[in-house]
């Protein structure tokens, strides 16, 4: 049994953890859009994903580090990584919203901080001091964004925590605005990257694999970190000055994130039905899920910070887009694992 797990373990996709993130958001937007039920059977969900796919990332990281540290500093896979972070984040702000359980995701923060320093500081000094570079064709996705996602992530995770502590409340919510602020730069020097990708470089449909969905993932997640700061402001004085700027810049990347949708929906279309490419499971399809269903919670929460109701029709409607998107990507991938093991 063991090494049938081991054998699993070492080629572990390492973006397997957007799983997480899609089905933490997902269960956080039903959460708010009073699916009680829904949420808390997306957090069981979530809770068996989260514990196995960490040990299998131990058992990769224990018996085949090599193989893991190769990947977590090339090009291609090296920003899968960051899922790692964000779904440690997002599975915290799940406990929190879902199940009350505010204890364990101090712990689940303090991980995604301690993870979000190894592998942002591995990642990019890698990236950067290797001598023989990819073409910015070869070299670059949509899924570098999950380093502006997982910052982002963490964001989120401490604000809603913030409540919660007896001490060292303005130190948290210092360091959550940081974080913000943080992530909102990391995206916007990367997404200028890939729109130069996408409009001046060749771009095959083939290459247009579903992480370049996180184009809008990240804006929707950062809409999120910005809204949750200012339904939060009254916890610290400094954010109740900034409030105004919080709201015209987060309203600003929603925006962003709502502009890329129908963008989006169009090169899939060019891909999968003018072109004809092959529709099938890839672990990858839930860089798409996330951010459909993190574009749900985002604008829910932003028409609550700006006092916005009209917004609501908004997330009413995409939740079952998004709920559609996740129940086809996990059974595409309950198949694909019934498939692997029935083979062998």
């Amino acid at each position: 049994m063991f090494t049938l797990l081991k054998k699993q373990a070492q080629n572990l996709f390492p973006g397997y953890f957007a799983l997480i993130m899609a089905t933490g958001a997902l269960s956080i937007s039903s959460f708010l859009l009073k699916m009680v039920f829904i949420s808390k059977l997306f957090l069981a969900v979530n809770i068996a994903a989260f514990i196995v796919l960490w040990f299998l990332t131990l058992i990769r990281l224990f018996f085949y580090f090599p193989d893991f540290c190769k990947d977590l500093i090339s090009h291609k896979l090296g920003p899968s990584f960051f899922t790692l972070i964000a779904g440690t984040a997002m599975f915290g702000s799940q406990l929190i919203i879902i199940g009350g359980h505010h204890r364990i995701a101090v712990w689940l923060w303090v991980l995604a901080i301690f993870l979000w320093i190894v592998i942002m500081y591995t990642f990019f000094t890698a990236v950067t001091i290797r001598k023989n570079k990819p073409a910015i064709a070869q070299g670059i996705n949509g899924a570098w964004l999950i380093a502006a996602v997982a910052t982002q992530s963490i964001s989120i995770l401490g604000t809603l925590l913030s409540p919660h502590l007896v001490s060292g409340r303005t130190i948290v919510l210092f360091s959550t605005l940081c974080m913000y602020f943080l992530g909102c730069m990391l995206y916007l020097n990367i997404i200028t990257l890939i729109f130069y990708r996408f409009t001046f470089v060749d771009l095959k449909y083939a290459a247009l694999s579903p992480p370049y969905w996180i184009n809008m993932g990240a804006v929707a997640i950062t809409t999120l970190a910005g809204s949750m700061l200012i339904l939060h402001a009254k916890y610290w004085p400094m954010l109740q000055e900034i409030t105004p700027f919080l709201k015209g810049f987060t309203l600003f990347f929603w925006i962003t994130g709502t502009w890329w949708i129908p963008l989006l929906f169009i090169l899939m279309l060019w891909r999968y039905f003018y072109h004809h490419y092959p529709l099938s499971y890839d672990p990858q399809i839930w860089g798409m899920v996330f951010p459909l269903s993190m574009y749900v919670a985002g604008t829910f929460q932003l028409s609550k910070a700006l006092q916005l109701p009209f917004l609501l029709i908004i997330p009413k409607i995409m939740f079952y887009i998004a709920l559609a998107t996740w129940m086809l990507a996990f059974f595409g991938m309950l198949h694909h694992i019934y498939q692997k093991t029935a083979n062998k």
